[in-house]
Parts: structure tokens; sequence; C-alpha cells
């Protein structure tokens, strides 16, 4: 997949009769990590920081240690915890009530395998001081022979596994998955996974930061310890039941919904309405090149159509055009 020419066009969003009429974008976060690497700047030209290995761009995050900020526009340079309280109707919609806005987007760059993690269900996560997370992962592209990690192989059992994870064997039990480009997998709280090396990941979770790992493929850090383990709280939520998941079946457009989010791939041949006015929704680029509001958007590119917005159609530039489309659902 390459990108279109050029960044997404940035012009300054307007108001009309108080109503936006351009779609809000953020500038990303970029976050070094040892297992990361460049291809957000090879694949989709993103400016990086020179000379780090960049696994993780933040694009659209609340976190009281991180906020998207409003790249243009009448809300140019606000937060999105800022909008979130205090426009979230215009903004947002009719969405439940939250201390902060619920859904991470972000794209992943896996140089090298990440972690053997497991996320808190909502239970157990209030109980070791965490935050629960469910999290959706789109492979926007997969080098050859790339795998995922998710759940455990189907003779796994609870006893097993701890006696490898004691001998350093714990990715024997991990079910992995061969990939491609276009695959996509729901990971729900609980489950046991890892990304492997060769992937860029769109990922779409709940509003969390909360990960134990269990296996770290031996790794250490140039000319420090090991990474640190949190055996005992990932064991608390392992769910030892959960064997050899599958990947999500392309059952028209619709991917997964879940009760923080839902996620559905457009193949975008003709001019269409993104969410119905009052509802807000996530735009993420996967292939092609697209226009919102008078905005060119290319892969790699995430953008948000608020609620109130006037202009809600997307419509493709030439062809092979591809997006998510991501929504809070309503009750």
């Amino acid at each position: 997949m390459q990108p279109a020419a050029g960044a997404a066009t940035v012009a300054r969003a307007t108001m009309t009769s108080n109503k936006l009429s351009q779609p809000l974008i953020f500038q990303p976060i970029f976050m070094e990590r040892v297992w990361g690497g460049r291809r957000l700047e090879s694949l989709y030209g993103k400016r990086l920081p020179p000379g780090v290995r960049i696994g993780e761009s933040w694009e659209i995050v609340d976190r009281p240690e991180a906020q998207s900020v409003v790249h243009d526009g009448p809300f140019r340079g606000l937060t999105l915890h800022a909008l979130w309280r205090k426009h979230r109707e215009q903004i947002f919609g009719a969405v439940p009530d939250a201390p902060r806005f619920p859904i991470l987007a972000k794209l992943l760059d896996a140089q090298e395998n990440l972690s053997l993690q497991v996320h808190p269900p909502a239970a157990i996560a209030q109980e070791l001081g965490g935050e629960p997370k469910s999290e959706f992962w789109y492979i926007a592209d997969a080098a050859p022979k790339a795998e995922i990690f998710a759940g455990l192989k189907k003779n796994s059992t609870r006893g097993a596994f701890v006696k490898a994870l004691k001998q350093g064997k714990a990715d024997s039990h991990a079910h992995q998955i061969s990939v491609a480009s276009g695959d996509a997998i729901f990971l729900p709280s609980g489950r046991l996974h890892a990304v492997g090396a060769g992937n860029l990941i769109v990922e779409i979770q709940q509003n969390s930061d909360t990960t134990y790992r269990v296996y770290d493929w031996d790794r250490v850090t140039k000319g420090g310890p090991a990474r640190k383990m949190h055996i005992a709280e990932a064991l608390q939520c392992i769910d030892f039941s959960d064997r050899e998941p599958s990947l999500l079946k392309e059952e028209g457009e619709l991917l997964v919904r879940d009760s923080f989010f839902e996620v559905e791939k457009w193949l975008l041949r003709k001019e269409r309405k993104i969410a119905p006015s009052g509802s807000f929704a996530i735009v993420v680029c996967l292939t092609g090149a697209l226009e919102c509001a008078g905005l060119q958007f290319k892969p790699g590119d995430f953008f948000l159509v608020p609620g109130d917005s006037q202009e809600r159609m997307v419509k493709p530039i030439g062809e092979n055009v591809s997006l998510l489309c991501v929504t809070i659902p309503r009750s």
C-alpha cells in the first residue's frame, strides 16, 4: 500500500450558522518503543523524530498523560479533553457520559514482536487498580509470513501455561495466526495476545493504558535490564478458556460492535455520508485517497467528523479507496 502524494490537505475550518463545516484533525503523538521501527514515516509520510524507533502513533487520545490537540480550525489548540468537557454535544452528539472520551485510536509499527501480554477485565482491573481494555486490530500492512498471537492453543491449561512460564517458554502456549493486509481481529479484555514482527496495525481500543506482560522474548534494552513483567497480575486476568480464536470474517461492512466502539470497513466507490447528523465518527483512510469537506486524506490519516457538522460526505479520489468508520454504539 502506498500513500497518496503529499500530506493531508489542511485548511482552517469554518463555522456556518454556529455549525462546524469541516472535520477535526489532530496532531499525532509519537511513542518510542523498543520493538518499533520507521514505517510510519516510509509508508505514511509521518514526520517522525529522527534517530528513534517509533512503535506507536496515538492519533486520537484523551489521557491524563497524553492529549490530542486540534491542528486547525475554530478549535485549533484545544485538547480532546477540552472538547469532551466543553463542547460534547456539538462535537460528539448523544453519547454515554464518561470522565474522558472513551476511545483511543492509534497506529502500531512492530519491527519486532511485542511482549506477550493481557489487559484486565473490568472487575479484575478495579481490584488491581488498573483500567479494563478491549481492542480491535486492523492489519494495514503485513510483511510476508507475518503473524499475531491471540488466545491459547487448543490443549493449553492454566497449569501447563504456568509451568511453561517458569521455564521461559510461555510463547509455546500462545495461539499463532498468520495474517495479511486487510485482516482484522477483536481482542476482548482477558485475551492473551501479542503483535508479531512485520505488522503495521490500526488499533481501536477502550481508553486505557493498563498492560500486564508475561513474556518478552528474552529481550533486553540496550545497556539496561529486561523490561518489567507482571506475572501475578497477568495470571489473574488471562482467560484460560479462550482457545484458538479466529480472525474476524467480513460479512458486510460491520467488523465489530462492542459496547465501547463499533468499527465498519467501507470500500468507497462513490460519495457517501459519514454517520447520521448528530453522531460523530472517526475515519481512518486505509487505501487510496478520499475527500471530506474540501480536505484530502491519504492512507494513515485519521479525522473526526463532528456530530454537528453540516459537511458529512466522503468521496473517493481515484480507485481502490477504503476506510474504517469508528463510532460509539447508541444504547
